[in-house]
């Protein structure tokens, strides 16, 4: 890989919407960049399909980690980018979100003298039981500049004694691709193609709280079976926990359906035409969000908490599923809804604008 001034770091299907902008944005301003992608999702419904959708570049390197435990997958995209880092010297390292990749490639850049970037900074939950929340404190303590989506996380950074000139609120770019994006969504295409009727739920399940012990994952069964006496219910299902929810009886419901992962426009499309969304992902928050659709976040906290104060997002428990999906049939969409500050299609731009201050 010849060298670069800026080198992005993916590896999840969360990171592309959000490198898409920026990756971009740089192009336009004539920065040399190179892409990695370590291979995290290596499914290719859940890495290459969203390359294509979104014109990314294609990655100059893969390093094809694929899956393991945190240790091992950590330990693989370090050494793979220790000898990539070495090389190559960029100018920066960039890194999305709170994924395993994004804390290996912190933790190599840092250690060898080469600056961090971090887009998606300062996000918490303050629930040290969750892996993303461990990765998200260390990559912001070792980088270098720090980019926020909400006023919330720019000030858990100040709190945490992370110096005010390493910090920018830009917006957040997985929005600036979603809005993007919003002319190819297509809802009657996706609806016809999965045959669904025109009120249906979406739901996306794959955290361990949820789909890791046994208890939970029979508690989580009955109340996909309670949302599903009521609607319709499609369920996208990431293979992280699938196993486990089937053998459970997920799929003895005749109203809810498995998918596999479907690509960014596809899934997408799907949501935006749902009357509600029961999710635990974290950008699906933002996404429902900025689409207006009532979104039901089965987790005990977020580290999105403007997808609250600013959205359509409620936290519920598996309990209170039910009757939550039964408030929100009956409210429908709501009729006007406050965006969060600056998610306004230029998060790119803005962080374009700093890293091309650092490399020229």
């Amino acid at each position: 890989m010849s060298a670069a001034a800026v080198l992005h770091v993916t590896g999840a299907r969360p990171n592309f919407p959000k490198a898409a902008p920026v990756i971009r944005a740089l192009d336009r301003r004539g920065v040399r960049q190179s892409l990695v992608h370590t291979g995290q999702h290596y499914d290719e419904r859940m890495s290459e399909v969203f390359f294509r959708q979104l014109g990314l570049p294609e990655p100059d390197i893969n390093l094809g980690v694929g899956s393991g435990s945190h240790a091992s997958q950590t330990a693989g995209v370090m050494t793979g980018l220790e000898e990539l880092m070495t090389t190559a010297r960029p100018a920066i390292a960039v890194v999305y979100g709170d994924v395993n990749s994004a804390l290996a490639a912190a933790l190599v850049a840092a250690k060898l003298g080469i600056p961090v970037a971090h887009v998606e900074a300062g996000l918490r939950s303050f629930d040290r039981s969750m892996p993303e929340e461990i990765n998200r404190i260390v990559v912001d303590h070792v980088s270098d500049l720090l980019f926020a989506t909400s006023p919330d996380a720019v000030a858990h950074l100040g709190n945490e004694g992370i110096a005010a000139e390493k910090i920018h609120l830009v917006g957040n770019p997985m929005i600036d691709t979603l809005l993007a994006n919003l002319d190819r969504l297509d809802v009657a295409r996706i609806r016809t193609a999965l045959a669904l009727p025109e009120s249906y739920l979406v739901a996306t399940l794959h955290r361990p709280g949820n789909v890791d012990d046994e208890a939970d994952v029979i508690g989580l069964v009955k109340a996909m079976h309670a949302i599903a006496d009521q609607l319709p219910v499609i369920l996208p299902l990431h293979p992280r926990g699938r196993r486990h929810l089937e053998d459970a009886g997920l799929l003895s419901h005749r109203a809810l359906r498995v998918v596999e992962p479907l690509g960014y426009l596809e899934f997408l499309s799907l949501v935006r035409g749902a009357t509600a969304v029961v999710t635990d992902s974290g950008g699906v928050q933002e996404e429902t969000t900025m689409l207006g659709v009532p979104c039901l976040t089965l987790r005990p906290n977020t580290e999105r908490p403007v997808t609250i104060t600013h959205g359509t997002n409620r936290l519920v428990t598996r309990a209170a599923l039910a009757d939550a999906v039964a408030r929100a049939i009956a409210a429908g969409p709501p009729d006007t809804r406050r965006t969060p500050p600056l998610w306004d299609g230029a998060a790119g731009e803005r962080i374009a604008d700093v890293l091309g201050i650092v490399v020229h």
